[in-house]
């Protein structure tokens, strides 16, 4: 699923969104607030979507070649964070909805679950 299906799905904002990397292809998506999970059940070519703003998260996304993050919730990462993610060519976006049901709303569009690679 390309990143810009993603973001019209979970009616997302774009934070960051590399210029070479408008139609990013996601294979699977992770949902978690737990970065040691993140590591534990990550798969090449994921989405994370999570609740945490930190630059940690980037930080993980690089370590286990998450493509793409999305926060829920409307949540919003501080500048340390986006000028990480923009260096590290890692797309943010954020959606109003829940993790609940933005993880539905990618199931049911056809994204899987990391845990199924």
């Amino acid at each position: 699923m390309t990143l810009s299906k993603i973001t019209e799905i979970l009616e997302a904002t774009v934070i960051v969104r590399p210029a070479d990397l408008e139609d990013l292809n996601i294979r699977s998506a992770c949902s978690a607030d737990l970065m040691s999970d993140v590591l534990y059940y990550h798969s090449i070519d994921s989405l994370l979507i999570t609740g945490l703003t930190q630059i940690n998260v980037i930080r993980t996304a690089e370590i286990a070649g998450t493509k793409a993050i999305v926060f829920v919730l409307n949540k919003k990462p501080d500048e340390r964070t986006v000028e990480l993610a923009g260096q590290k060519k890692i797309p943010l976006l954020s959606t109003p909805f829940c993790m609940y049901t933005a993880s539905g709303k990618l199931y049911q569009a056809g994204l899987r679950s990391s845990l199924n690679d």
